[in-house]
């Protein structure tokens, strides 16, 4: 299984438009973020979750050159505007239609923004053409590849937390939370490799801070954690020699394989 962190940002991304106060390290380039995304390889599969406006430039970066499918955590700008950016990989679909997996909130958001996706071709070679659906408890996909998706809670929305289980790994994606539930706690606690939100180093209504990150972390006690959907409260640099065993703050382009 190999991940591929496509971006770890939060929602305006680091350094934000305009200048930015927090005083973190610029010249640092593991501090320079895009909107947070994951590309997993498992079982011959490549398998897609979220896209932010930077998507086109991080799968070039990436050398991302197929998707099988496409999971939308939750229906946020910052998650779901590159999604218009899939109709290359329709193109290179047999059918040119992409499977696309989300909750209900997800799926209301993809109807309202990309209504020209969602026939069943597309309307011209070189469009976006999805497949909707929504996203079951255990997803199960050929040559042993399992997906088990939980509800996190996010402010007024439910994020899809995603465990990937494939080749005896299993890797836990859980992006924009402010807690985990018991049912998600049970789900990562044999994961390889748990990504988790951390958005800053004070506290924030819908997301984990940094102490509730590492909390959240220790309890879980995955093989390795990586923080992501990070501000610029989180510098690299003075942040990642502090951090405890078997956990990291993860940046854009970070690769891991288990």
């Amino acid at each position: 299984m190999k991940i591929t962190f496509l971006g770890t940002g939060t929602s305006q991304g680091v350094p934000v438009i305009g200048g930015d106060a927090s005083g973190i390290d610029l010249d640092n380039p593991k501090n320079w973020r895009t909107r947070s995304s994951v590309h997993v390889e498992c079982c011959g599969a490549h398998i897609q979750i979220d896209a932010g406006p930077e998507f086109r430039i991080q799968c070039l970066k990436n050398k991302i050159s197929w998707i099988d499918f496409f999971i939308l955590t939750h229906g946020h700008a910052d998650h779901i505007a590159g999604m218009d950016d899939l109709r290359r990989f329709c193109d290179r679909l047999p059918g040119n239609r992409l499977p696309v997996y989300s909750n209900e909130y997800g799926l209301e958001r993809i109807r309202a923004m990309f209504p020209y996706a969602l026939k069943e071709k597309p309307a011209e070679r070189g469009y976006p053409c999805f497949d909707i659906k929504k996203m079951p408890d255990v997803l199960e996909l050929p040559n042993g590849l399992k997906i088990t998706s939980v509800a996190l809670p996010h402010g007024p929305v439910e994020t899809l937390g995603l465990a990937i289980e494939g080749g005896g790994k299993k890797f836990a994606y859980y992006t924009d939370c402010k807690r985990l539930t018991a049912e998600a706690f049970n789900l990562a606690k044999d994961a390889d490799i748990l990504a988790l939100d951390c958005l800053r180093i004070s506290p924030h209504p819908s997301h984990m801070s940094l102490s509730e990150a590492l909390e959240t972390a220790r309890k879980v006690g995955a093989g390795a954690t990586y923080f992501t959907h990070l501000t610029s409260h989180i510098d690299y640099g003075k942040l990642e020699p502090k951090m405890p065993p078997k956990c990291d703050i993860a940046y854009d382009g970070l690769s891991v394989e288990i």
